[in-house]
C-alpha cells in the first residue's frame, strides 16, 4: 500500500494523513496496471450529514465519528462502495468501477484500451498495457500503430531514424517524460524512441496543448510521459519473444521483487537483432538498417518511513546500426569503401533519483526532489562524412505542494529546477558542403515555478502556472500556462488551455538525416531560442446509445510561433539552410474521433484530423514539405469472453502533402510536386492462456511503400544524392509471431 502511495506522491504531489483521529484513503478506477484517481467523488458516514469530497488527486480525510459506523464512496457513473469501519483507519484503498443504469439493469463498463482521462482539467489520452498490447509494440515508435492523435514516421530513408509528430508538428516541441522526469533531448532525441522496449512499459500519458509548468518550459504543442513497470507491482517474471519476416528477432525479461518490507526491486533486460538485409525496390540500398540492441535497466523503491518515501535506478543502452548500400560492410577499413555506408554506434547512461516527505499532520501538503542524468555517445559514419556527438545531461527539480484555506478548493505546487545540458560535436571527413558553426554548447538553467488549482468537485477545474527561468545564453524569460475544465453534468465535458512554450533547437544532432544526402548544409551563426504559443479547445460527450455508451471527442488547437528554427529544402534541390524563421509560422489542427463497445466484446475507434501547417521557406509562406493534410484512423477490436482470443484490426488513412522542389535536377532525378493519399492496413491475433499469450500479424498488409525514395540511389556520392524526402511508408508486408509468458507477484 505505501509504494503506492509512493507513486502518488510524485506523480500526482498528493499527500496522507496519518493522524489517529482520521480517516484517510486515495479513491481511484483501475485502467489496465494504473490508478487513475477520482476528483470530487462523495465520501461520507452513512445515515448523517458529515461527508466530503476527494481532491485532485483522489485523496480525502474525514474525521472519525466516534463509533462503528459504513463509509460510503460514491460519484455520478460510478458504482457506490460502502465498507463498515470499526476504529480509524488510514490509508484506505477504494477502488470504483464504472457503470451504468437503465430501467433498473446494471451493465458494467468495459475500459477501452486508449481513451481522454475525464477528470483532468490537461487533454490528456491513457494508453494502457491493454492498449499496447494491440499491436507488436516492439518500441516506444511502434506505440502509436493504433492511435489517432501521434504520427510516427521515417526521417531517412537509410538511417531507420524516426520522429513522431502532434499537433502536426515534430516530436522536437513534445516535450518527452519518464515518469515525470524529462527525458530524450537533443541527441538522445534522434533515434530515442527506439530505446525504449514496448514490453517495458506500463503505460503512456499523451498531453496535448500547454503542459504543467512544474516540468519546464520546453512544452510546445505537449507532452508525452512513459510509465515503466514498478518494482512494486511488476509481475514476478515476465518473458517476451518475437520474430518477424524482415530478419527481426527481439526478447525481453523483467522481474520484480520485494527484497524485504522496506525495499522492492526490478530489472528489465532487452536484446534485440536486425539481421537480415531487405532491399525490396532494389535500388541497392537496405529498406530498414541492421541494427544490434542491448538495454538494461535496474530500479529500486523504498518506503523507509510511513512518511518518507524513495526511488532509484539505472538504465544502460549499446547499439550498433548499419545501413545504407547493401554491399556496405562496416567490418571493413572505411578507406578501403566503395559503398555508400552508413554506421551509427550509440552509448548511454542514465540514473534517475526520487525522494519525498509527506507532512504527518497535514493531508494537503508534501516535499519531493526529483532529478535524472543521462550520458549519450553517438558515434557516426554518412558516407566520407564522420559525426561525433557526446552529450552530460543533468536536471533536477524541488517540489512543494500545500493549499490554501479549503485544502479540497484552493491547493497549490510550486518548486524550482536546474538544468545542465553539455552537447559536443565534431565533424570530420569530406566537409565539402558544409557550412556549419561550432555545434558544441553548454546550457546552464534556473528556474522557479508557481501553479495554483481551483477545484468545484464534479463541475470545475482551474489551473494556471507561471514560471521564470534564468538561462546562461539566452538570458531570462517567463512561461505562462492556463487550463481550464468545465462539465455541466457527467455527459459533457469541455476544456480549454492557453500557453507558451521554448526550446533550444540543435541543427545537427537534431537533424542528423540531412548528413545522409549531398545537400550542401547551411548553418546559420545567430541560432535562437525557438517560441511559440499553443491554444487549444477540447470537448468530450458522452452518449447513452441504448444500453452502451458512445465517446465523441472533438478538439482544435493552434501554435503559433514567435521564434522557430527552419530548415529550408526550398531554396534548391541541392542544399538545406537551417536559419530563425523569418515570417509566419502556424499549425491548426482540428480532430474528431468516436468511440464505442458495438456489442460485447467489440470496442471501435474511428477519428479524421486535418491538418493546416504552414511556414515561411524561401521567403514564401508554404504547405510543410512532406506531411499530409489529413490523417485517418479506424481500429476494430474483438475479444472473446473470460477472454480467450482477441482480433485487431487497423486501417490508416494518410492524406496527400506537398514535396519540396527538385526541377533543377536532371530529368531522370526531379520528384513530383506532391504525393498522393495513401493507406496501411494492420492485424493481430492473439491467444490468451493462462500464463501465456501467443500472437501473430500482418504490418502493412497492402504492401504499400513509398516509390523510388532515395533520389540517385545509384550514384550516392554525387551531388545529386538525398534520402532526406520521406512521406510514406519504406518496408512492405510484415509478419510477425511473439509469445509472452507472465507469472503475477500473488
Amino acid at each position: 500500500m505505501r509504494l503506492k502511495l509512493f507513486i502518488l506522491l510524485f506523480f500526482s504531489i498528493s499527500s496522507l494523513s496519518f493522524a489517529q483521529n482520521m480517516v484517510t484513503g486515495h479513491v481511484f478506477e483501475k485502467n489496465g496496471n494504473n490508478e487513475v484517481p477520482v476528483i470530487g467523488a462523495n465520501v461520507y458516514w452513512a445515515e448523517t450529514t458529515r461527508g466530503t469530497s476527494t481532491n485532485n488527486d483522489g485523496i480525502f480525510s474525514l474525521p472519525w465519528p466516534g463509533e462503528k459506523a459504513r463509509l460510503v464512496v460514491s460519484f455520478v457513473g460510478y458504482e457506490p462502495d460502502t465498507m463498515l469501519l470499526s476504529s480509524p483507519q488510514q490509508g484506505l484503498i477504494i477502488a470504483l468501477n464504472q457503470t451504468k443504469e437503465l430501467d433498473e439493469v446494471r451493465v458494467s463498463a468495459r475500459e477501452p484500451g486508449s481513451h481522454i482521462s475525464r477528470l483532468n482539467p490537461i487533454t490528456t489520452i491513457d494508453i494502457t498495457s491493454a492498449e499496447l498490447c494491440k499491436a507488436a509494440c516492439c518500441s516506444l515508435a511502434e506505440s502509436f500503430e493504433t492511435n489517432a492523435s501521434v504520427d510516427v514516421s521515417y526521417t531517412d530513408a537509410a538511417t531507420g531514424a524516426k520522429q513522431i509528430q502532434l499537433l502536426g508538428l515534430s516530436g522536437l516541441y513534445v516535450q518527452m517524460l519518464t515518469e515525470n522526469m524529462p527525458d530524450s533531448r537533443g541527441l538522445g532525441s534522434v533515434y530515442g524512441l527506439d530505446f525504449v522496449p514496448g514490453p517495458w512499459m506500463e503505460s503512456i500519458q499523451v498531453s496535448k496543448g500547454a503542459a504543467s509548468v512544474s516540468n519546464g518550459y520546453e512544452s510546445l504543442t505537449g507532452q508525452i510521459n512513459l510509465q515503466y513497470k514498478k518494482p512494486e507491482t511488476s509481475e514476478k517474471l515476465f518473458v517476451n519473444g518475437f520474430v518477424s519476416s524482415s530478419g527481426r528477432v527481439e526478447s525481453n525479461v523483467n522481474s520484480g521483487v520485494n527484497v524485504d518490507q522496506t525495499w522492492a526491486t526490478a530489472v528489465l533486460a532487452h536484446a534485440s537483432a536486425d539481421s537480415r538485409k531487405n532491399d525490396h525496390n532494389n535500388d541497392g540500398f537496405l529498406d530498414e538498417p541492421l541494427t544490434q540492441r542491448y538495454i538494461f535497466m535496474n530500479r529500486w523503491s523504498g518506503d523507509l518511513s510511513p512518511d518518507i518515501f524513495t526511488q532509484f535506478g539505472l538504465k544502460i543502452l549499446d547499439e550498433e546500426r548499419s545501413g545504407g548500400q547493401a554491399t556496405f560492410n562496416r567490418n571493413k577499413a572505411y578507406s578501403e569503401q566503395e559503398a555508400y555506408g552508413i554506421a551509427i554506434d550509440t552509448r548511454n547512461i542514465g540514473a534517475f533519483f526520487k525522494a519525498g516527505y509527506i507532512f504527518p499532520n497535514d493531508p494537503e501538503k508534501s516535499i519531493a526532489i526529483v532529478s535524472n542524468y543521462s550520458y549519450h555517445d553517438q558515434e557516426s559514419l554518412y558516407g566520407h562524412r564522420y559525426y561525433l556527438g557526446t552529450q552530460n545531461y543533468l536536471a533536477g527539480n524541488l517540489i512543494f505542494a500545500s493549499h490554501f484555506g479549503n485544502p479540497q478548493a484552493h491547493k497549490y505546487t510550486t518548486g524550482v529546477n536546474y538544468l545542465y545540458d553539455k552537447l559536443e560535436e565534431n565533424l570530420s571527413g569530406n566537409l565539402s558542403g558544409i557550412f556549419a558553426p561550432n555545434g558544441s554548447r553548454t546550457e546552464k538553467v534556473l528556474g522557479a515555478y508557481f501553479q495554483y488549482s481551483y477545484i468545484i468537485p464534479e463541475k470545475l477545474t482551474l489551473l494556471a502556472g507561471l514560471r521564470a527561468d534564468n538561462h546562461n545564453i539566452f538570458g531570462s524569460f517567463f512561461t505562462p500556462r492556463i487550463h481550464l475544465r468545465y462539465s455541466p453534468n457527467e455527459r459533457f465535458v469541455i476544456r480549454s488551455s492557453a500557453g507558451k512554450g521554448y526550446r533550444t533547437p540543435n541543427a545537427l544532432a537534431e537533424n542528423n538525416s540531412v548528413l545522409a544526402s549531398s545537400r550542401q548544409i547551411f548553418v546559420s551563426e545567430n541560432i535562437d531560442m525557438e517560441e511559440a504559443w499553443n491554444y487549444g479547445l477540447n470537448v468530450s460527450s458522452y452518449l447513452e446509445i441504448g444500453l452502451r455508451e458512445l465517446t465523441i471527442n472533438l478538439e482544435y488547437y493552434r501554435t503559433s510561433f514567435i521564434n522557430q528554427l527552419v530548415a529550408d529544402m526550398d531554396q534548391s534541390a541541392r542544399e538545406v539552410h537551417f536559419s530563425m524563421l523569418e515570417g509566419k509560422s502556424y499549425s491548426n489542427v482540428f480532430q474528431a474521433e468516436a468511440s464505442a463497445e458495438i456489442f460485447r466484446g467489440l470496442d471501435i475507434v474511428a477519428a479524421w484530423r486535418l491538418n493546416d501547417v504552414k511556414l515561411t521557406t524561401n521567403n514564401e509562406l508554404r504547405q510543410k514539405a512532406l506531411q499530409g493534410r489529413y490523417r485517418g484512423l479506424l481500429n476494430l477490436s474483438y475479444s472473446t469472453p473470460l477472454p480467450r482470443w482477441q482480433v485487431d484490426f487497423t486501417a490508416q488513412f494518410a492524406g496527400p502533402g506537398r514535396v519540396p522542389d527538385t526541377s533543377e535536377n536532371p530529368t531522370t532525378l526531379q520528384r513530383d510536386k506532391s504525393f498522393e493519399a495513401f493507406q496501411v492496413f494492420n492485424t493481430q491475433v492473439t491467444r490468451y492462456l493462462r500464463h501465456w499469450s501467443f500472437y501473430a500479424g500482418i504490418e502493412n498488409i497492402g504492401d504499400y511503400t513509398q516509390a523510388n525514395p532515395i533520389i540517385a540511389a545509384d550514384s550516392p556520392f554525387s551531388e545529386y544524392f538525398d534520402s532526406s524526402m520521406i512521406w510514406g511508408p519504406l518496408m512492405g508486408r510484415k509478419i510477425y509471431f511473439g509469445f509472452r509468458f507472465a507469472i503475477d507477484r500473488t
